[in-house]
């Protein structure tokens, strides 16, 4: 967890969401959440902080208000703690019509997660004596990127600890000898396949508030990229404190063009953690291309109650959320010393 005892480097900014501190999780629907947590726990190295659910409304149609899905649907979910200052949240959905297949990287809706680990030739053999199997070309030991895929098809790269230096205010994990199995030092960035990378990019600066990364991409090392993904226009992007953002354009071997729901596997939103949920929802009403799905609302029972969120569509094709948690009382700290990654007292615009 990040110490609330440290010291922001720079005063907030006025552009961007309102209250916003940090990326508060990434977050994936799976097709077996026992599955996910597993792998996430034991062969990841996270911490399993709590699981909640059945969220259903079997009489009214709270499921497609809030969560954009079929009104019979129901979730369980799980929120596990990924290195240092990252949540990873995961979905298992039962619902009509949900496909079960993910979108691929050149998809619309296609996704990977980055993981920086202290050791990549040691993390490499951890992850094959687990049973995957590298992806792309044979190991090198000057790969910046070396891809895997999830027990369920998603994919995931580790990643050096220095980074690609080349690119200024990029947000790097911090040194060290990395946590659990995997010598995890943190989540490095999270990847998304748009449909208009412009406009995704503007949407992330000038709504959200994020920084843009160095210049344009358009040429990059071979093992940047996912296996099977065509080489095409990305952004990076700084989103908040402790956490990057990498999108890309989806071109011409695309075989889905719309985003998958929250119900299907493949489904996903990025989650943003915020002072004050009810402000920043009424600057996110004013946006062009943002619906707000339902009002802000307050959990009232579960393993964490007191959680105030609202999700919201947005014009680029990804979900989102806006959340604040009363971190310290929530009832599932109780029952476990695993705890969520919080921003402490860092806000959107700090560079630690």
């Amino acid at each position: 967890m990040l110490s609330a005892a440290r010291t922001p480097t720079s005063a907030p900014a006025p552009a961007g969401l309102p209250t916003a501190r940090a990326v508060d999780h990434y977050a994936f629907t799976v097709p077996d959440l026992d599955q996910a947590v597993a792998f996430s726990t034991e062969v990841l190295g996270g911490e399993l902080c709590y699981r909640e659910g059945p969220v259903e409304d079997p009489t009214g149609d709270w499921m497609t208000r809030k969560l954009g899905v079929h009104p019979s649907a129901r979730a369980h979910v799980a929120l596990v703690r990924l290195g240092p200052y990252s949540n990873l949240e995961l979905f298992e959905y039962t619902a009509p019509g949900r496909r079960t297949r993910p979108p691929g990287p050149n998809d619309v809706g296609g996704h990977h997660l980055g993981l920086t680990v202290a050791d990549p030739d040691a993390a490499e053999e951890h992850l094959r004596a687990a049973g995957l199997v590298r992806l792309g070309p044979p190991a090198g030991h000057g790969d910046r990127r070396r891809w895997f895929s999830t027990p369920w098809g998603m994919l995931f790269c580790l990643c050096a600890p220095k980074g690609d230096m080349t690119e200024q205010n990029r947000f790097v994990p911090a040194h060290g000898d990395g946590e659990g199995p995997l010598k995890l030092l943190g989540v490095d960035h999270v990847g998304y396949t748009v449909a208009d990378l412009d406009a995704a990019t503007a949407f992330f600066t000038e709504v959200l508030g994020a920084e843009r990364v160095g210049a344009p991409h358009d040429t990059v090392p071979d093992d940047h990229w996912p296996p099977g993904a065509e080489r095409t226009r990305r952004s990076v992007l700084r989103t908040g404190p402790t956490a990057n953002c990498e999108l890309t354009q989806s071109v011409h071997g695309a075989l889905r063009t719309d985003p998958p729901r929250n119900s299907d596997v493949g489904g996903h939103h990025l989650a943003f953690y915020v002072d004050d949920v009810d402000e920043a929802a009424a600057f996110l009403r004013r946006q062009e291309g943002v619906v707000l799905m339902g009002e802000p609302e307050t959990i009232t029972g579960g393993p964490i109650a007191g959680d105030r969120w609202l999700y919201f569509r947005t014009p680029i094709g990804i979900q989102m959320e806006i959340i604040h948690m009363p971190d310290g009382s929530l009832p599932y700290e109780t029952q476990t010393t695993a705890r969520r990654a919080t921003p402490g007292s860092l806000r959107w615009h700090d560079r630690p």
